[in-house]
């Protein structure tokens, strides 16, 4: 048998050879792992699940100490129910009056008036107390062609006002007493002169229209006549003011302000009228110009 040839020792061109080869495996299989593993890595991409955080707004601080909403007066229904019992008869209970009354006090008493005897012609609450919870106390004031009565009425109701029951019968009461006025600030008189001219004129002009309202008032100073005219004329009585500058004979400086309080009489077709009349006069040019009326709730300023 021939003896077997050894096998040659590789060169080194054969190790070189053997190296590429070798690398351009490697290099081949890498690519390949790249490009499998490109799609799949983007497929898990896609496959996992991603959380979405909503910014949610900040909850509304809670409310403290907000005031309670104030009960309702109950005074228009009480005097409905005054008016009611007053107009009814305890003989004829089934009369639109009684069944009215009832309504709100199934169990109150209706009175008995005697023969002739006639209703008030107007019946308006004056006056109302709330005591505690759904407890009222309302005082209405009963007009007779030739007195007034006062009545207080014990009511029950529901902070809405939606529901009420009168809880006693109506007490006849005495008429309210008479405070004690206040000490009048306007303490100065004030003499006929350029002031009371003016105050004259304007309130002509706005009383009466005798003339444009406007040429009396000062500047930024808005006021509508009274419409239809109020009065045919209208006189000065007495003025009085706060301040002496009022009184004085010449017209004060520029910028120079007084308040002041004139009662008039208006006369009119129907008859003579006393007003009163508070206002503000302010110094510009020589002359006094209205600067604000306050009277009945500010009508001018």
């Amino acid at each position: 048998m021939p003896a077997p040839t050894a096998e040659a020792p590789p060169t080194a061109a054969g190790l070189d050879l053997h190296r590429t080869r070798r690398t351009l495996r490697l290099g081949r299989a890498g690519a390949w792992a790249c490009l499998v593993a490109g799609p799949v890595a983007f497929a898990l991409a896609l496959a996992r699940p991603t959380t979405t955080v909503v910014a949610q707004d900040a909850p509304a601080p809670a409310l403290t100490n907000s005031p309670a909403a104030a009960p309702a007066d109950p005074s228009g229904y009480v005097a409905e129910f005054v008016d009611a019992w007053l107009r009814s008869d305890s003989n004829t209970p089934d009369s639109a009056p009684a069944l009215r009354a009832a309504q709100f006090a199934p169990d109150v008493a209706l009175p008995e008036p005697a023969a002739g005897v006639k209703a008030p012609q107007k019946v308006t609450a004056v006056r109302s107390v709330h005591r505690n919870g759904s407890q009222w106390s309302v005082t209405v004031a009963a007009q007779y062609s030739d007195t007034v009565r006062y009545f207080a009425v014990p009511v029950t109701a529901s902070t809405s006002g939606g529901a009420i029951a009168v809880t006693g019968t109506p007490a006849l009461v005495a008429a309210p007493a008479v405070a004690k006025g206040a000490l009048s600030t306007y303490r100065v008189e004030v003499p006929d002169g350029p002031l009371t001219d003016t105050i004259g004129d304007f309130l002509n002009a706005y009383l009466a229209g005798s003339s444009n309202v406007d040429r009396y008032l000062a500047p930024q100073t808005s006021l509508a006549a009274v419409t239809p005219a109020g009065a045919d004329q209208v006189d000065v009585e007495t003025v009085t003011a706060r301040e002496e500058a009022a009184a004085a004979e010449e017209v004060a400086s520029d910028s120079t302000r007084v308040h002041v309080t004139a009662s008039v009489v208006a006369h009119t077709k129907s008859g003579t009228w006393p007003l009163g009349y508070e206002l503000t006069l302010a110094a510009r040019g020589g002359r006094w110009e209205i600067a604000e009326l306050t009277s009945g709730g500010g009508a001018a300023k």
